[in-house]
């Protein structure tokens, strides 16, 4: 809602102001163009620190998993005895999940950075709305 508020009033404000706006105008403006620039700036780095730590964690831990699985395929594979096939079956099993669970992790891994990456620009969005809302009411009178 706030990035809505804040595109129709500064719509307007460009609109009112037209070829010849005022020094108001101007450094609100300028303003725009500055905090767009600054949010995309900390929306990148909040998802780039984000993705660098969580992914590479998750990344390592898949590999290993599917190390794991791949070990227990082999030794199931070896197995000489019901025994032996039912105890590496289920190992194969375990592994294989894990790794599943871990990858299906890096999914959800990924919509947080996107999370995380949209607090600033959500925030300056809505600092906005509240800063310009008043200059968009109409004076009583």
């Amino acid at each position: 809602m706030s990035s809505g508020s804040v595109i129709h009033i500064r719509t307007q404000r460009m609109a009112s102001a037209g070829l010849k706006p005022s020094a108001a105008d101007m450094a609100e403006f300028h303003l725009m163009g500055q905090e767009k620039f600054e949010a995309a700036n900390e929306s990148t780095a909040a998802m780039a620190d984000e993705l660098g730590n969580r992914q590479f964690v998750l990344m390592n831990r898949a590999v290993k998993h599917w190390m794991g699985s791949v070990t227990a395929l082999f030794a199931l594979a070896g197995s000489t005895t019901p025994a032996q096939a039912i105890t590496h079956h289920t190992e194969f099993v375990d592994a294989a999940t894990r790794s599943a669970a871990t990858v299906s992790q890096m999914s959800s891994a990924s919509a947080l950075a996107a999370q995380r990456g949209l607090r600033p620009i959500h925030a300056k969005a809505t600092s906005n709305a509240r800063r310009l809302a008043p200059a968009a009411l109409p004076a009583a009178g």
